[in-house]
């Protein structure tokens, strides 16, 4: 059986993100989505309208997933794919090259799946002008190496 894991916040459930569910189930016969809880969302400063367990029964209902799992921190990907015997780690492109989910080659293959053009969450917000202020929109926290660089260590 080939296990299939990918990772999202799922908040604002559109056309794109089953379509990237859809593809991710596609290469595999099991998929598990990590959904990040609320507590790691602040972490992240992105806030999202539905909380954690509403975010996770929505997935649950979405017939191309197997398994939702929550997602509490960046540092636990590799203990992930560990546990759940991981083939292959789902992403959508915008991640490609990030050092967030590169290293996982080194435990399973990583993919990055096109994102679906003309919708995202950011898009369906600012169409409804709920958009979040552009300093606040996807701010991910520094990695050790990324501080490590900004302070010239």
């Amino acid at each position: 059986m080939k296990r299939i894991l990918t990772y999202g916040t799922y908040d604002l459930l559109h056309y794109g993100h089953i379509r990237l569910l859809k593809r991710a189930k596609e290469l595999g016969d099991y998929l598990i989505v990590a959904v990040s809880t609320d507590e790691f969302n602040a972490i992240k400063n992105k806030k999202s309208y539905h909380n954690y367990e509403t975010r996770k029964k929505m997935l649950e209902a979405v017939r191309y997933v197997d398994l939702v799992i929550p997602e509490e921190n960046w540092e636990q990907k590799v203990q992930d794919v560990k546990d759940y015997k991981v083939d292959v780690v789902v992403m959508g492109s915008d991640w490609a090259g990030s050092d967030r989910f590169d290293y996982l080659k080194e435990y399973c293959e990583v993919v990055y799946l096109d994102r679906t053009e003309g919708i995202s969450t950011t898009k369906i917000k600012k169409d409804l002008n709920l958009q979040t202020p552009k300093n606040e929109i996807n701010q991910i926290p520094e990695t050790k190496d990324e501080r490590k660089k900004k302070e010239g260590k």
